[in-house]
């Protein structure tokens, strides 16, 4: 009789525990293919047929070839996809819901801290001006004046007078604010699901969404993709803020409206904006944004990366999810947890070895 197969959908060098972990316990690993990461060709049609018979999917984010519900259809034995980051937003979690399949995310502190860390770094560069006094100094320009500027630097008295909005004070909202505390700048905050008592912790004020984005000098997205963050950041809202404000996006591309943020700053209605996530990754060429010079400061969806293998704690947790699923007990970390009862009637709590 076969091994229950485990299809690695982002290929990448794992820890060997790792994998002695699951094929000890009478799995076969069967390994992706890097293609599937590229952002030309077709790729779910092979994804789909490496599917067939899994039990399980488990991997990195591979955005150009998302699992999608033809994917997951492959198999009428599968029950998870385990992600080994955060982010859920190459998985069609609808689907997964109506299929009765578990998706699992890991929102692992190495993730969250790269992540704050980055949006500090974005943050900083931005109201010292670090790209603009950059560019001026290879164009040959001298302590040229620089004209309409709001923020010259830290006073003695360090950024007070500077409300900065976190719109999420989850994991990385909390230690964003954890990391700003000691530069003294007015702390406000938006997220409708955290209690009270954790925004007093976090020693920030609570406020609601368009509050926010009246006061803030700058706006920090900390917010996973949903239905209800989606593009929440358009022309409506940003007509609301002030125009000196600037804009920080370490989440997700299309939690704003890179278009009518681009079109914003050029209007000067936006100081500008530092951007990680993108709407279409990479970033499309004829992209507005890439026209406004030093005013959006790019990365390349890696505010998380930090030296010393950051994925290898998603990849623990996104084992142990697989482990449990295939146990027949649901993980802790389930991303669509509508879905529990269903994928409970599915399989029974019954393991797939044993």
């Amino acid at each position: 009789m076969s091994k229950p197969k485990i299809l690695m959908f982002a290929p990448r060098e794992e820890p060997k525990s790792i994998i002695q972990d699951l094929e000890g316990k009478g799995y076969e690993l069967v390994w992706g293919d890097k293609a599937w990461t590229l952002p030309r060709g077709e790729h779910e049609g092979p994804l789909t047929e490496a599917a067939r018979d899994t039990v399980a999917l488990m991997g990195t984010s591979i955005r150009h070839t998302p699992i999608s519900r033809r994917v997951m259809e492959a198999s009428q034995r599968l029950r998870i996809v385990a992600k080994y980051t955060v982010g859920v937003d190459d998985v069609d979690t609808d689907a997964a819901t109506d299929l009765g399949i578990l998706v699992c995310h890991a929102p692992t502190e190495a993730n969250c801290f790269g992540v704050a860390e980055s949006t500090m770094a974005m943050i900083l560069a931005m109201l010292k001006k670090v790209v603009e006094r950059d560019q001026d100094v290879r164009a040959g320009k001298w302590r040229e004046p620089y004209h309409g500027t709001t923020f010259l630097g830290a006073r003695s008295d360090g950024y007070q007078g500077i409300t900065i909005g976190l719109v999420g004070l989850g994991r990385i909202g909390k230690r964003v604010a954890q990391l700003l505390a000691p530069w003294r700048v007015n702390l406000i905050a938006y997220d409708p699901y955290i209690p009270p008592a954790d925004f007093l912790l976090a020693g920030v004020k609570a406020v609601d969404y368009e509050t926010l984005l009246r006061e803030s000098d700058v706006v920090s997205f900390h917010v996973v993709l949903t239905k209800e963050t989606r593009f929440m950041l358009r022309d409506a809202q940003i007509r609301l803020m002030k125009p000196t404000a600037t804009i920080i996006n370490t989440a997700r591309g299309k939690v704003i409206d890179e278009a009518d943020v681009a079109q914003a700053i050029k209007e000067n209605r936006l100081r500008g904006a530092a951007i990680d996530a993108f709407e279409e990754e990479p970033l499309q060429m004829e992209s507005p944004l890439r026209s406004l010079g030093h005013r959006v400061l790019m990365s390349p969806h890696s505010a998380s990366f930090n030296e010393g293998g950051e994925l290898r704690p998603g990849i623990a947790w996104a084992t142990r999810s697989v482990i449990s699923a295939l146990n027949g007990i649901v993980p802790d970390n389930v991303y669509n947890r509508e879905v529990i009862s269903k994928w409970k009637e599915r399989f029974g709590g019954a393991p797939v070895i044993g």
